[in-house]
């Protein structure tokens, strides 16, 4: 199953809405390019939604580093939001749970930006 994103703004923070697999290929180029269009047209607070999204791979983890990184070096914010229990464990697993902000409610994540 390829990966689809889609972005919704609430107020100004831009929520990602991830659905498949961010893996080697598609998945984290089609991730890699979205943040990357987001940071250049200025978009500073990045929620992502990972509700939907049923496997990461190593690759996919660069990519959530990557997009992190991009985000925070343009002085903004890139916190994550609803992992799936996997996600999750990986996240945990790679030490990288705590580089993230991770929250199980949008509402929540939305005002942490402010």
């Amino acid at each position: 199953m390829s990966m689809t994103l889609t972005t919704r703004q609430v107020g100004d923070v831009t929520v990602i809405d991830a659905n498949g697999r961010i893996t080697l290929g598609e998945g984290s180029t089609a991730f890699r390019e979205k943040i990357r269009e987001l940071s250049a047209s200025g978009n500073k607070k990045v929620l992502l939604n990972l509700a939907e999204v049923n496997y990461i791979d190593s690759s996919g983890i660069g990519e959530l580093v990557s997009g992190f990184t991009t985000v925070t070096n343009q002085g903004g914010s890139f916190k994550l939001l609803n992992l799936t229990k996997r996600v999750e464990d990986l996240l945990q697993i790679t030490k990288l749970y705590t580089v993230f902000e991770v929250f199980d409610d949008e509402p929540a994540a939305i005002r942490s930006f402010n």
